[in-house]
């Protein structure tokens, strides 16, 4: 079984904790995405000429509409992709605190750079682009939208969402909410296939895409956006290592590199998917991560006391427990295991694995899902090595009680993102993003205000 369900005309969507139906939407039609395109296009005729405070304005429009229907917003990504509700509501704050950023700070870094060019003078504009077109992954159905796009809104331009069909219900509150927090057409959803996603970023109203998902998908992505030379930004996989140097905290390592791996029920491009051991303290770390798990409680996402709930998707738990045997097949050992539930939900025993073959599937595949492998080294240059091993880098972490030989080591690794004695975490003041085929461009900070703008130089002489 899959979610969503495709029917002849759309999709229904499915509760991956029961299996059962959610509900049904029909695809977009042609005449209606004439009409939403067209509609798209006329909005960024009048809202990029808007005053910086108006958008600011709508900003904090939707912090409000975001804080007063939190728990609205929270159970229905619940019932839609299974996170454990506390991180649901999680998600609508970081939404929330992600307005609060932009909202304090949009107006320095739309403010012209003045530069000197004697004897004539110089200023650096961020002018918007037009309509983007934002195709956007199930596992953060509201932050991936907010992080991608509220930048994107901020600096002028119009946004038409394509979400992934399975969390089609999260995309219309979307849309509902920004257009009550900006105006009509601001935001617009879509609901489509992938062959008419792809056939849309050709669509001369379209001015840039931006797209999260996988790098298969993603180079598709890309050769479309280029095939009609539109600006393109793509967060793509990950397979990210969390490196335990010898003189860390063993616990305190331990328990995060747990919590990162399974956060999201493991469902997240920069969770800590390949640990990195020493092999000199081996016995205790391995002792600390399986105690750590087994204090994990998996079942009904809408129980507060859960912490890991089912995989979104069924296909997805499928692809999991395919590369989970492939690897035990390859000499794998299973470290630690907690039983799931049973029932019709899309379960999976969130799991520990050893691997001490390079080509385990668990180091040279993404697992997406509450998988995650361990392995060990002996120098540093051995752990610098094998978290560099990898086609992905987003993220990344380095633990250790020196902090400058930590910096020395993530000075060494090929990721977008280094997190030094914390988890790996998107945060609104700091860009996102990731090198090889991890994609290209940033979101949030105010790199993600100019990845979607026109950086534009007006020369003044006389």
């Amino acid at each position: 079984m899959s979610l969503p369900v495709k029917t002849g005309t759309g999709i229904r969507t499915i509760n991956p904790s029961t299996g059962e139906e959610i509900s049904q939407y029909d695809y977009t039609s042609q005449t209606e995405l004439d009409e939403i395109l067209t509609g798209a296009r006329g909005a960024f005729g009048r809202f990029s000429r808007t005053r910086i405070d108006e958008r600011i304005a709508g900003i904090t429009s939707l912090l409000g509409i975001l804080t007063s229907r939190r728990e609205e917003f929270a159970t229905q990504i619940v019932a839609e992709m299974g996170k454990p509700i506390g991180q649901a509501r999680g998600e609508i704050d970081k939404c929330i605190s992600t307005c609060e950023y932009y909202a304090e700070h949009l107006p320095e870094m739309l403010t012209p750079r003045v530069i000197d060019v004697a004897p004539d003078t110089a200023k650096v504009h961020l002018r918007p682009l037009g309509v983007v077109f934002a195709i956007l992954p199930w596992n953060y159905p509201w932050w991936q939208v907010v992080r991608a796009m509220l930048p994107a809104i901020g600096v002028g331009n119009t946004v038409v969402l394509k979400h992934a069909e399975s969390v089609t219900g999260c995309a219309f509150a979307v849309q509902e909410a920004f257009r009550e927090a900006f105006s009509e057409n601001v935001m617009n959803t879509v609901v489509l296939p992938g062959s008419r996603a792809s056939e849309t970023i050709g669509d001369e109203r379209i001015a840039a895409v931006t797209f999260t998902g996988s790098e298969q998908v993603g180079a598709l992505v890309a050769q479309a956006a280029g095939a009609s030379l539109k600006k393109c930004v793509l967060e793509l996989g990950g397979s990210d290592p969390f490196i335990v140097l010898d003189d860390a905290d063993i616990e305190a390592a331990a328990a995060a590199a747990v919590k990162s791996r399974f956060l999201n029920n493991g469902q997240s491009c920069i969770a800590a998917k390949r640990i990195i051991v020493p092999r000199a303290i081996k016995d205790e770390f391995t002792a600390a991560l399986q105690a750590s798990l087994e204090t994990m409680t998996v079942g009904d996402p809408m129980d507060a006391e859960v912490a890991v709930g089912p995989l979104a998707r069924f296909d997805l738990l499928d692809a999991l427990d395919d590369q989970r045997r492939r690897g035990l097949a390859a000499g794998d050992k299973i470290l630690a295991e907690v039983a799931r539930p049973e029932g019709p939900g899309a379960w999976f025993a969130p799991g520990l694995v050893t691997v001490s073959d390079n080509d385990s599937p668990l180091l040279r595949e993404e697992t997406f899902g509450p998988l995650g492998a361990v392995t060990f080294y002996d120098t540093e240059d051995e752990a610098i090595a094998i978290a560099n091993d990898t086609q992905y880098g987003l993220s990344s972490a380095v633990w250790s009680r020196d902090t400058a030989r930590a910096e020395s080591v993530a000075e060494q690794i090929g990721a977008g993102s280094v997190f030094i004695n914390s988890i790996s975490a998107s945060d609104p003041r700091l860009p996102v993003g990731g090198i090889k085929a991890s994609g290209y461009g940033r979101e949030l900070a105010d790199y993600g205000v100019a990845e979607f703008a026109n950086v534009q130089a007006v020369r003044i002489s006389g």
